[in-house]
């Protein structure tokens, strides 16, 4: 009888547990009205192509049917993540032309680390626009917006109010570059994770200042596993029992697992540190891993090899990247893209992912499974 009882109360549980909201949905949406990104080439929406050249064909072909400022084929999670806030895509901050900054601005640009590097654009392939730059540029913006806004006219329709800031969601995807460019001046392993939590006090630094500025809603992507890129593949040293079953190099998404453990300690501190701000971790690592161990079950081919590239195991060439000129067999050819459908290709250069990959992840990490605490895009505004 007990246990008949038992299986009852249980069943009852399970189906009140259905109708009784979750408190955090319970919630209305939160309405962010703008967005200010930080971070590199995973979510540069044209910083580098303002300052230093545009990105060449055949980047944007897929979607905005020419060069855009970002290095795919097409559209970054970060263009997604606007589209479902029902936001225009972020303008760079360092493009003049023709842009509105009315929902936010973007402060990303290629190559950017958090921490500053000694080595310029040219010598390394690293923005000397690191976090803290992207930070100065973040404060200036806030400031003289409002005062060529009070001018009225275009400048207040193309500005953000300044009630804006307080409201708007800082998204951050930065990280990555901090590992490899240990790695390409040949540290060791343990050499680059040894400097890894200054790199990260940098980071919390950072997000103090902004937060002190008025942020309140951090949306912070962990760093992917940059041992299943192209462009680690192809330039660094990797043995036979180094290579995991996936085909990616072991130790470098070893010390990126490291990184993104420091890191979500790191956003720990930060809750303590400002307990009205919401803080969420969301992890990217697990879903482009996933994506790239499991290209096949998900649509995708040759997960490892670029979509623009020219000669190679990987289809890289750290020379000749998408979109340049070499020559070959005395003949000058422009390196464009060589798989068929960039639909069902992951890697869209040897660096960075397709436009379809980015829509793939996005829609992982939207509902808010891959986050900390497990809370969706929409409602980031929300501590848990």
């Amino acid at each position: 009888m007990e246990s008949h009882s038992l299986r009852i109360l249980l069943s009852l549980t399970v189906i009140l547990s259905l109708f009784i909201p979750n408190p955090v949905y319970a919630k209305t949406i939160c309405e962010f009205p703008a967005i200010f990104n930080f971070g590199d080439s995973n979510s540069d929406t044209g910083g580098l192509s303002a300052a230093f050249g545009q990105a060449w064909p055949p980047n944007g072909e897929s979607y905005f049917h020419g060069p855009a400022g970002r290095y795919c084929d097409g559209r970054l999670v970060i263009d997604f993540i606007a589209e479902s806030l029902r936001l225009p895509y972020l303008n760079a901050f360092l493009d003049a032309l023709g842009s509105n900054f009315s929902h936010g601005a973007n402060f990303a640009t290629a190559g950017s680390t958090i921490r500053p590097q000694n080595t310029t654009l040219q010598q390394s392939g690293f923005s000397p626009i690191s976090l803290n730059v992207q930070y100065y540029q973040f404060n200036d913006f806030q400031h003289r917006s409002q005062i060529i806004r009070s001018k009225g006219g275009v400048f207040k329709e193309l500005l953000p109010k300044d009630v804006d800031f307080s409201r708007a969601l800082y998204t951050f995807d930065i990280g990555q570059n901090d590992l490899s460019a240990g790695y390409f001046l040949n540290m060791s392993t343990d050499q680059v994770r040894a400097y890894v939590p200054d790199v990260l006090d940098q980071f919390k630094t950072v997000i103090k200042y902004i937060h002190d500025h008025g942020g309140r809603s951090f949306w912070i992507h962990n760093t992917g596993p940059v041992g299943c890129l192209p462009y680690i593949l192809d330039r660094l040293p990797i043995t036979a029992g180094q290579v995991d079953k996936a085909g990616c190099a072991a130790p470098f998404n070893e010390v990126a697992q490291y990184f993104n453990r420091e890191l979500k300690k790191a956003v720990i501190r930060l809750r303590k540190d400002f307990p009205l701000a919401a803080f969420t971790y969301v992890d990217v690592y697990s879903v482009k891993y996933e994506l790239i161990s499991q290209a096949k079950k998900y649509g995708f081919v040759h997960p490892l090899r670029a979509c623009c590239g020219h000669g190679g195991r990987y289809n890289y060439n750290v020379n000749h990247g998408c979109g340049s000129k070499m020559e070959v067999n005395g003949k000058e050819i422009m390196v464009g893209k060589s798989c068929k459908d960039p639909s069902v290709t992951i890697n869209w250069d040897g660096v960075h992912y397709t436009q379809a990959a980015n829509k793939w992840i996005f829609d992982q990490i939207v509902n808010g499974s891959f986050s900390d605490p497990p809370i969706p895009l929409k409602m980031a505004c929300y501590r848990q």
